[in-house]
């Protein structure tokens, strides 16, 4: 690995994952305060990283495989234990749309690498927003509870608006991936030559 401010800064988002979820099931009131923390942190080291890398002309290989495997962690990982402690539809279907939204995208520009046309579903300004929006959305559902759970932060007016944030994130997610489907679509439906 080229030791890089970049390339650190994602290696270290990717050692907030577990600590993230030891933090979220540790046996105190702030638990879920404290994972919204971390996973807040990580999305911060997301952003720099990526600034840094562009901006220093640090980009290197490890780098650009590194990033989006830690950013697509992060995310399924910490819906995953939101999914599991809410139970609830309101939660569940957004997670699932954004997660198979991960799987498909990751492996459309993994077949479009290989066709040499990556280009063509390179991120675009909805995938930024769509981010942006997931971001903000996980944080409010890993650290905001419903009022009866005894939680650090725990009020039904605050839990209502961070479930809205992740069906928002889930429909810009869904948009996003029609995006870059649609650009991809020539590629796809063409015949065998």
């Amino acid at each position: 690995m080229p030791l890089n401010l970049p390339n650190i800064l994602t290696s270290i988002r990717v050692l907030l994952i577990p600590l993230m979820v030891v933090v979220f099931y540790l046996p105190v009131y702030w638990s879920s305060f404290g994972a919204a923390v971390v996973f807040w942190v990580a999305c911060v080291t997301d952003y720099w990283d990526g600034y840094l890398a562009r901006k220093m002309n640090l980009m290197t290989p490890f780098g650009a495989f590194l990033d989006p495997v830690a950013d697509k962690l992060i995310v399924v990982i910490s819906l995953m234990i939101v999914v599991e402690r809410d139970q609830t539809l309101w939660i569940t279907i957004p997670a699932l749309v954004i997660v198979a939204r991960e799987i498909i995208i990751s492996a459309l520009r993994e077949w479009m690498a290989e066709m040499g046309k990556r280009a063509n579903v390179a991120v675009s300004n909805l995938g930024k927003a769509k981010t942006l929006l997931q971001m903000f959305a996980i944080t409010g559902m890993l650290g905001i509870e419903p009022s009866d759970s005894g939680a650090f932060i725990a009020s039904d007016g605050w839990y209502v608006a961070a479930i809205f944030f992740i069906v928002a994130a889930a429909v810009l997610t869904f948009w996003s991936m029609l995006s870059y489907l649609r650009a991809a679509w020539p590629e796809l439906s063409a015949s065998n030559k």
